[in-house]
């Protein structure tokens, strides 16, 4: 069964909200929720016109209909109205701004040159970016504007975001990518009152020019070569011709993908978590000596001492820890790939710095929510999260000069010199 869509509860009426509604039937010929909107938009136009003219007043320094006592012909004075169209969450509508002669009067309810009231929206948004729940967005609301929000209206103004996420999941990409990331971040999400598991896969792409950009984000549950093919034919349908490198952990079914989408693709197992994947079978005494032994592995100078390093760690630790070094043998050929390449592209890779700092982004929201209320909620806040950590994303990557010129030549004739 669905969960049942959460919805504000009306408050008991006191007499005085009593008459102000009967007043207001009675004034608008209310008969439908159109009707109410309609009032709602004419009553909030009233109430800046209003404010307007107390703001006008406190700057002359008396009312609209008193005389000023001793007024000099050069002094200032009203010198009527300017109609002004406003934006707001109850549609767009028409106020009589008050000008003053000497045009020194700058109304504060509604700025010179603003025409958009309806900021409310984005600054749900904004909160709900930073992982808050509807609930904690209802009760900021409250105590910053001191007026109520539901919650079933917090979540229709994020739904407004819905079609910017299909645009952006559908955007264009462009036809050559030197290298990708994929990962995944795991997140607790409620469906028929059960709480399960989902994977949001994010890849990250480094354009020709050594900027990072987000290029997909997906949530799943099973993994399978299946699976990871219909992802990567979706970005060739965005228009990805080819990828010289990418770097993934062990995804189910994503090397049998990778060779079927983009056969001339190189693989490259991420050398971060195979380290973390190989430390768990390590107690934290041994850890610090295991990981440094590690290191002689995938920074060895060549894939043959490479491979002799790999040799001598498991011959080291295969009595005290047997299953530890097991993946680094089964995956050699997807770990070997690293030795082609010089430092400077070896740390592009291994380092998976550009998508550490994503994902640590999206950790946050796991830390403000232990359950999402849906994978719409889910999708909703880890887009936005995205906008957010990639704002800054303006730079290229350090040493990327270097990094891009040994990939022309090693991948010469598919990527521009």
């Amino acid at each position: 069964m669905a969960k049942k869509k959460e919805v504000y509860k009306v408050k008991p009426l006191n007499e005085n909200k009593r008459n102000i509604i009967a007043a207001l039937i009675d004034e608008y010929d209310i008969e439908t929720a159109d009707d109410i909107q309609e009032a709602l938009k004419d009553l909030l136009g009233s109430t800046i016109k209003s404010m307007m003219e107390a703001e006008m007043d406190e700057h002359l320094g008396y009312g609209s209909y008193e005389r000023s006592e001793g007024r000099e012909p050069g002094d200032n004075y009203r010198n009527g109205t300017k109609k002004k169209n406003i934006r707001s969450s109850y549609g767009e509508f028409q106020v009589d701004v008050p000008q003053d002669r000497n045009s020194t009067f700058e109304p504060q309810i509604v700025k010179k040159h603003q025409k958009d009231i309806s900021e409310i929206d984005q600054k749900i948004i904004s909160m709900y970016a930073r992982g808050l729940t509807t609930r904690q967005i209802s009760e900021q609301i409250e105590e910053i504007y001191g007026f109520e929000c539901s919650e079933s209206f917090i979540s229709d103004v994020t739904d407004k975001i819905l079609q910017d996420i299909d645009d952006w999941r559908n955007r264009p990409l462009d036809e050559i990518y030197p290298i990708m990331f994929i990962d995944a971040v795991h997140f607790s999400v409620r469906e028929d009152n059960r709480i399960k598991k989902l994977a949001a896969y994010v890849i990250l792409a480094i354009t020709i020019d050594g900027r990072k950009d987000v290029i997909s984000l997906q949530i799943g549950e099973n993994e399978s070569s299946k699976y990871w093919l219909g992802v990567l034919n979706e970005l060739k349908n965005r228009g990805v011709k080819d990828v010289m490198i990418i770097c993934a952990d062990g995804l189910t079914g994503i090397k049998e993908a990778i060779g079927t989408a983009f056969p001339d693709t190189e693989y490259q197992r991420c050398i971060v978590h195979q380290v973390r994947n190989t430390l768990k079978y390590v107690p934290y005494k041994d850890k610090k000596a295991f990981a440094t032994d590690l290191k002689t592995i995938y920074l060895a100078p060549s894939e043959e001492q490479g491979r002799a390093q790999l040799e001598r760690v498991t011959e080291k630790w295969e009595t005290k820890y047997p299953n530890a070094m097991k993946s680094w043998s089964q995956n050699w050929d997807v770990i070997s790939p690293i030795f082609k390449f010089s430092n400077d592209v070896r740390k592009v890779i291994y380092t998976t710095n550009a998508i550490e700092s994503l994902n640590s982004t999206y950790k946050k929201l796991n830390r403000q929510r232990s359950v999402f209320p849906s994978d719409k909620a889910l999708l909703k806040s880890l887009y936005l999260s995205t906008l957010q950590a990639t704002k800054k994303w303006y730079l290229p990557l350090r040493n990327w000069g270097k990094v891009y010129g040994e990939l022309t030549i090693m991948y010469e004739g598919r990527i521009p010199s």
